[in-house]
């Protein structure tokens, strides 16, 4: 009672004070987010003698930097693609799995896959697929199939098989709500009026999902650009990347350059945002967002 007057007499002072919860959070992300990104962005703009320059850009023009660039775009948009398609089917499989038990477990499973990666899931592919790998020797003792020269793990290929393992799973839990929002009542309208599964699927149920498609996919995309640990371990500098150029910029001998490296890290940052941000607008027109 005495909380509600206190409300009514003071609502300026007990505003404040449902707000002051939140000061540790902002905190956070200012030092820890805010304040790296700035200074980030603001040094790659200077050289090592502190001047202004935009030489840190220009050299961004180089073929090794622009196939990197390319090769990280292209990686990310297979993957988020393969990702995206199979996660959808296996998302609404699992939702429709009438076991609630199974259910539960296959949730679980895709919770604990997607936060695999890294050094132990590339770690984990070459036992598996490595050229002495248990699939790979199962492959060839029992059926015969050699895949190796033809498919290797250490290469573009086997990186795309890499990041699909995790992002498939993020996929599944970012798509499931999505089916979740579909009302039932939708469904039986549509069979009442005489249209086929095709035909709900086309004109109502993919259309509402699209929006959660886009955003699954373009989450996707940025969660792929952004891995470093799972390439380096696979392909280090086999494969030119964004994320291994990055390393090898900061602390290689031969072309140590962090101001450049900034630079690319600022274009990243510029990509992460533009995914963000389209996620940001998609995932509010997914079925089950609030409005």
């Amino acid at each position: 009672m005495i909380k509600q007057n206190f409300r009514v007499l003071h609502p300026g002072i007990a505003k404040a004070l449902d707000s002051i919860w939140i000061i540790p959070f902002f905190l956070f992300c200012l030092i820890f987010e805010i304040i790296p990104i700035i200074i980030l962005v603001k040094d790659s703009f200077f050289d090592s003698a502190g001047l202004f320059t935009l030489a840190n850009y220009a050299g961004l023009k180089k073929p090794v930097y622009m196939l990197s660039f390319w090769n990280s775009i292209r990686l990310s948009a297979i993957t988020a693609l393969f990702g995206t398609v199979l996660g959808t089917f296996i998302g609404y499989s699992i939702l429709k799995t009438k076991a609630k038990w199974l259910k539960g477990l296959f949730t679980a499973l895709a919770n604990v896959t997607t936060n695999f990666a890294g050094a132990p899931l590339a770690f984990a592919f070459i036992i598996i697929l490595g050229e002495n790998g248990v699939i790979t020797l199962l492959f060839a003792l029992v059926l015969n199939i050699h895949l190796y020269p033809h498919f290797q793990i250490y290469s573009y290929a086997g990186l795309v098989v890499a990041y699909t393992y995790f992002q498939l799973p993020l996929m599944i839990l970012l798509i499931i709500p999505s089916f979740a929002g579909l009302q039932k009542e939708w469904r039986e309208a549509a069979v009442n009026m005489g249209a086929s599964t095709f035909t709900y699927w086309r004109y109502i149920g993919l259309p509402l999902l699209t929006p959660s498609l886009i955003a699954g996919f373009v989450l996707l995309f940025a969660n792929a650009y952004g891995a470093y640990a799972t390439a380096y371990t696979l392909v280090a500098s086999n494969l030119m990347l964004v994320t291994t150029q990055i390393a090898f910029v900061v602390k290689g001998e031969v072309l140590h350059n962090p101001a450049l490296a900034k630079a690319m890290a600022t274009v990243s940052l510029l990509i992460m945002g533009i995914c963000i941000s389209i996620y940001k607008i998609a995932i509010t027109r997914a079925p089950g967002a609030e409005k």
